[in-house]
């Protein structure tokens, strides 16, 4: 009719009506015929055919029918360990093949009857089972351990609250219990990110968002192991722990197998720190209440400032019953105080530092602390996490109350003193470890421990490297540093940066072998394939403090050494001068004097640097140049023979101290150079002479003024005219430069310059010069002011002139990282 009035109005009435009328009676026709056709096409049945075929399948139909019936009850029932049914879910049944009574179906008969036998089954189970399900709708209060319950399609596995929350008792208006699983909430078919910040800081299950149900319900089933979740739903899941053993007073056994969950939940989510204050608080109360042996150990670690119940509760009980504390006892109190302090050492060697606290103790206390009673008694109350209840609890050490150490500062202050002296002697592996931590573990950690130490972590290298360095001395101590550090398991190929040389140097001298050039005080770093000289000493010299002698005294040796080998070798005449100017070393000790000895090995195995030279000395003051000036000319001295290339680098040295390089050739001749006046002829005592008699009295002058006037007019006359001559464009004043230097510490040409140079590992002596001048500098100039700024800032030169130039990796890198914030 819809058809007929919208698309067919402009037909006449009648064939609209034909229409109307018409086409449905065509369709029902035409449906009626393809139906009849079909059951016309149907295979006839026969009565006296086989119908062997027929019983099978009818059997079959009914046991399948009796075997889905008791699956679907059993794969959709809650089960408890006993495996009785709790709940089912309902499931579509089909339909028996029809009974036609010609047939001669005896046998189907009989198939017929077993399968109602079946349905009967099934029937009885599922009437059980939806009992069951009835009880377990209206299930209230708590599910124990091993009893499932079904919420929500989740099965999960007991320990949990189930049914309408109860209000808390002392709580405010229409607050309810948080933990209990109310099986009315509604619960999303979406779950809410495992992670996301849509839980409340004190959640409820009634409260959250049927998307947070969904997880936390996921959560339980799973075995609540993810720990990938938001804390706050193990939160929700641990107020009905807690609730359980504390305000219900479960048997004894279901209190440590609540014990031991909270445990793992603790270890699940060890790096939170709200998990481990409030879990940890729960675990020392259940240790009080369970007398747990396991849990009286001393504990290092509290994430509160208050101390631990339990360690609270033992040194009490200790120190109420005149028990000594232990060196672990004294070091668990410190570590858990409010008022300690620590240093990075404590914390970044942690273990170290536990074991050399109580070998430190041990040797102050062989007997133990006796610390002096409080007289305040220990109160002990647990205050929930849920916040819905609070316990107080009652404590006792072997029937005596327990006294509270939270007032006890001397102990403390005892431990604190310990802990100064075990942090320092680790500060040299901290600092090691800190910038190396994945060489802990290594010799070099190992050999940065107190010897004290060493038995306790041991190290099966250390006594191969004794013997290697021994054997490598005997041969003359010169060793390729980067075969030292492969001999240590430093494998790392390139340059060496003066803190890995000074770990090197630590190294070697707790194992009571020294290592030159001396790291700290050394003119400059050996290279990848330059050797260092290893030699033995007892190495209880402290590097940190060289005496100012001892630094100049090496200074003056590098400067005696470098004239040395100006004419390409060194001979035994100067080689034993300048071990001799060792012996007249004044103010030295013996073990810096054996340090200066190795040293000048170094220097004389290692062509010098001119570069690093003259950055050493520019600050070298009036007395020290002199003595340096002597030692020079010695040298010069030694093998009775000054060639030009000594007396060359004797005025380059001159140079650089600021000294006027002419006077060379006069204290050479003089074979010494001394800071007095130079005796020409001894005084003697002479006849004496006529007198001196006094100057005449001369006539005074005077001046002629027309005289003066007419000289005068003559100057004036001359200046004009030779101003005229020589008159020359007025000079301009230039403008000031507005460039501003990236690089403090140095001007703007010097920071281009530098800029260029660090592009590069390597220039030549012909390429840098070509560079500076580019940039408008002297070569010498640019270098020397370069390097002055580099050992300023770094403390070593970022040229090191050597048959070129070689760049500094460490500081390029650093100057590029500047560079490109000056750009961004």
């Amino acid at each position: 009719m819809f058809v007929v009035v919208t698309a067919l109005e402009s037909w006449p009435a009648g064939m609209q009506m034909l229409f109307a009328f018409g086409v449905p009676g065509g369709v029902v026709w035409w449906r009626r015929s393809v139906s009849e056709k079909k059951i016309a096409n149907r295979p006839s049945y026969h009565p006296r055919q086989d119908n062997a075929e027929l019983i099978k399948a009818s059997r079959a139909r009914a046991e399948r029918i009796a075997r889905e019936s008791a699956d679907s009850v059993q794969s959709l029932s809650v089960t408890d360990t006993a495996g009785d049914i709790v709940s089912p879910r309902a499931r579509g049944h089909s339909a028996l093949t029809p009974y036609q009574p010609n047939q001669d179906n005896a046998q189907l008969i009989q198939a017929g009857r077993e399968a109602r036998s079946a349905l009967a089954e099934a029937a009885q189970r599922r009437a059980a089972s939806v009992q069951k399900i009835q009880q377990t709708s209206h299930l209230q209060g708590w599910v124990p351990k091993g009893q499932t319950v079904v919420i929500a399609g989740r099965v999960l596995p007991g320990m949990v609250y189930v049914g309408a929350a109860p209000s808390v008792v002392g709580g405010g208006y229409g607050e309810r219990c948080r933990a209990y699983i109310d099986q009315k909430q509604s619960v999303s078919s979406v779950r809410a990110g495992k992670s996301e910040d849509s839980m409340p800081y004190w959640p409820g299950y009634s409260s959250i968002s049927s998307n947070c149900r969904a997880t936390y319900l996921d959560w339980l089933a799973d075995g609540a192991k993810d720990p990938t979740v938001n804390p706050g739903y193990m939160f929700l899941y641990f107020y009905g722990l807690e609730r359980r053993f504390l305000v219900d007073n479960p048997p004894e056994d279901e209190k440590r197998e609540i014990l031991a969950e909270v445990q793992r939940l603790r270890e699940l989510f060890s790096a939170n720190h709200s998990v481990q204050r409030y879990l940890g608080d729960f675990i020392d109360v259940a240790g009080l209440v369970l007398s747990a042996d396991d849990l009286k150990a001393p504990v290092f670690k509290s994430w509160t400032w208050e101390l631990p119940l339990s360690l609270k509760v033992t040194l009490g009980g200790m120190i109420a019953n005149d028990i000594p504390l232990s060196a672990d006892w004294l070091l668990s109190w410190f570590l858990c105080h409010g008022e300690k302090r620590l240093r990075t050492p404590a914390h970044r060697c942690e273990d170290e530092f536990k074991a050399l606290f109580c070998k430190k103790f041990d040797q102050r206390y062989p007997k133990g602390l006796k610390v002096a009673k409080s007289k305040k008694q220990l109160k002990c109350s647990y205050r929930a996490a849920s916040g819905e209840f609070s316990r107080d609890l009652p404590v006792t050490a072997n029937g005596r109350p327990v006294l509270d150490v939270s007032g006890l500062t001397k102990p403390v202050t005892l431990a604190q003193a310990i802990a100064d002296e075990a942090m320092d002697e680790l500060d040299k592996l901290s600092r090691f470890l800190g910038r190396n931590p994945e060489r802990k573990g290594s010799f070099e950690a190992h050999a940065l421990l107190p010897t004290c130490l060493w038995d306790q972590f041991p190290s099966e290298q250390r006594q191969d490297l004794i013997n290697w360095v021994k054997i490598r001395i005997e041969a003359g101590g010169l060793v390729p540093v980067g075969e030292v550090f492969g001999q240590i398991g430093n494998q790392a190929a390139g340059k060496r940066t003066k803190r890995q040389l000074t770990d090197l140097a630590d190294a070697l001298g707790s194992l009571g072998f020294g290592l030159a050039p001396d790291p700290r005080y050394g003119l400059r770093m050996p290279k990848e394939r330059e050797p260092v000289v290893l030699f033995e000493w007892d190495g209880s010299w402290d590097a940190e403090c060289a005496s100012t002698e001892y630094r100049n005294a090496l200074i003056e040796l590098a400067l005696g050494a470098f004239i040395a080998q100006a004419d390409g070798q060194v001979s035994e005449s100067e080689r034993h001068a300048l071990f001799n100017r060792i012996a007249r070393v004044r103010d030295v000790s013996a073990l810096e004097c054996r340090l200066l000895k190795a040293n000048l090995d170094w220097f004389l195995a290692v062509p010098a640097d001119i570069a690093t030279l003259r950055s050493r000395l520019k600050d070298v003051d009036g007395d020290q140049k002199m003595a340096l000036r002597s030692a020079m000319i010695a040298i010069a001295h030694a093998d009775g023979l000054i060639k030009t290339e000594e007396v060359a680098g004797i005025e380059r040295i001159y140079r650089i101290l600021g000294l006027d390089p002419s006077t060379v050739y006069s204290d050479l001749h003089a074979g010494e150079v001394s800071d007095a006046p130079v005796r020409v002829k001894a005084a003697e005592p002479g006849a004496p002479g006529e007198a001196i008699p006094d100057d005449p009295s001369t006539p005074q002058s005077r001046l002629d003024p027309s005289r003066i006037a007419a000289i005068r007019s003559d100057t004036a006359r001359v200046s004009s005219v030779l101003g005229q001559i020589f008159q020359s464009e007025p000079d301009v004043e230039p403008e000031p430069s507005t460039s501003v230097s990236p690089i403090a510490g140095l001007d703007a040409k010097c920071a281009a310059l530098v800029r260029d140079l660090i592009a590069k590992d390597y220039w030549s002596e012909d390429d840098f010069t070509d560079l500076a001048k580019r940039h408008g500098l002297m070569p010498l100039g640019a270098l020397e002011a370069i390097n002055e700024w580099s050992f300023a800032t770094y403390d070593e030169a970022l040229l090191d002139e050597h048959d070129g130039y070689d760049v500094t990796d460490d500081i390029a890198q650093a100057l590029k990282t500047q560079f490109e914030k000056e750009v961004a």
